[in-house]
């Protein structure tokens, strides 16, 4: 490279917002940690360099989640050591003059796979004389085989149990380390008070709010859940986002649900909304549930995508952060414990504050400078802790 800034190449695809928000919180860490010493480009390996049909995957992948059975039985039969190595060695036939023309068109002195179909494509394209590759696995348990290849110089992971997966997948313990799932700045430092917060959004300071969300693509049971409270009797105010599911949004608004509700589109505020709410009713998406925690905000997962989200909904438990309830009459039997029992609810809270980890994309963005020679490895440790840990 003839640029005197080091150039991180980040590779991730828009299957699901999770892999570009945590992109981005990274990027937005590096920016804060090191200002302009180092610059940055992210590249959707899919839609930019991808063969027909692989390159449709951004576009396919909400209605292939709407087949959740399907999706956990292909998640499943694919998810080990053999079995993936098997899946990319047929793949690269077919993609590796499109996985070479990628990395020679964007060269850097960093690449850093946030998506677990970059890892090892790109590896075997990049060849033995190339820059540290570093893999930032964004599934916070149930991490599939396919993010984990020994060649990378480092694999950064959200959880203990998912570091005992890249074990169990043959990952040299020394390479990988726990970090947290990455998530924006304004998730990880409050921007106000609760009450300040409420007074902007204009909700109602005494009202015991529910923040129901499906994800940026409205997706799971969010109308049956949001009937379901409304005829409980429970006088509960509810923050409702529709994400891009514009049909859903006005459904939702051309009801009377009798209850003090405020509806919202795709919105930008989610920071905000959790830190002014009381509880989360929303799908086990890694990244919501990572920001939950961050703002202390109890959660009730009402769905997951079998397979790849099975681990989290198991974490979610098993911190005592929240509870499992597939069902509506089960959203509302934990709402109404929680409100008429607010010590409940307390204990809840202070477990998001055990197992948050607001410092994720700091500290990893520390870990790439080290790798760059920006600071120091003993600082970067200082943030995370050792990498047996």
């Amino acid at each position: 490279m003839t640029n005197k800034k080091p150039h991180i190449l980040f590779l991730f695809s828009d299957t699901g917002g999770g892999h570009r928000s945590s992109t981005e919180s990274i990027i937005e860490a590096l920016e804060l940690e090191f200002g302009d010493s180092v610059t940055t480009e992210m590249v959707d390996f899919f839609k930019g360099y991808a063969p027909l049909p692989f390159n449709k995957m951004p576009d396919w992948y909400p209605e292939m989640v709407k087949a959740p059975y399907l999706w956990g039985l292909s998640f499943k039969m694919s998810d080990s050591r053999l079995r993936a190595r098997a899946i990319t060695a047929s793949m690269w036939p077919y993609i590796g003059k499109a996985t070479k023309e990628l990395v020679k068109r964007h060269p850097a002195d960093m690449i850093v796979a946030v998506h677990a179909l970059a890892t090892t494509p790109i590896l075997k394209a990049l060849g033995d004389e190339r820059p540290p590759f570093v893999t930032v696995v964004t599934d916070m348990v149930s991490t599939h085989a396919l993010w984990y290849d020994a060649r990378a110089d480092l694999t950064l992971v959200p959880t203990q149990q998912a570091r005992e997966r890249a074990l169990k997948y043959g990952m040299p313990a020394k390479n990988i380390r726990v970090v947290g799932q990455p998530i924006p700045e304004r998730c990880a430092v409050p921007s106000g008070t609760k009450t300040a917060l409420r007074e902007k959004l204009g909700w109602g300071q005494d009202e015991f709010i529910a923040l129901i969300v499906g994800g940026g693509d409205g997706m799971g049971p969010l109308k049956e859940n949001i009937q379901a409270i409304a005829d409980s009797g429970l006088y509960v105010g509810l923050a409702i986002v529709a994400g891009r599911n514009e049909k859903l949004k006005e459904e939702l608004e051309a009801e009377d649900w009798g209850i003090p509700t405020y509806i919202y589109g795709f919105t930008k505020d989610l920071p905000d909304f959790m830190r002014a709410a009381d509880v989360l009713i929303t799908k086990a998406g890694p990244g919501t549930i990572a920001e939950s925690l961050a703002a202390h905000l109890p959660v009730i997962l009402f769905s997951r995508l079998p397979g790849q989200e099975d681990g989290n909904v198991t974490f979610v438990e098993e911190t005592e952060t929240g509870v499992w309830a597939p069902d509506p009459v089960d959203v509302v039997r934990t709402l109404a414990r929680w409100m008429t029992h607010p010590p409940a609810r307390e204990r809840v809270i202070e477990n998001c504050k055990e197992a948050a980890r607001p410092e994720a994309s700091r500290s990893i963005a520390r870990i790439l400078g080290a790798q760059l020679g920006l600071i120091e490895e003993e600082k970067a440790l200082l943030v995370v802790g050792h990498p047996e840990k």
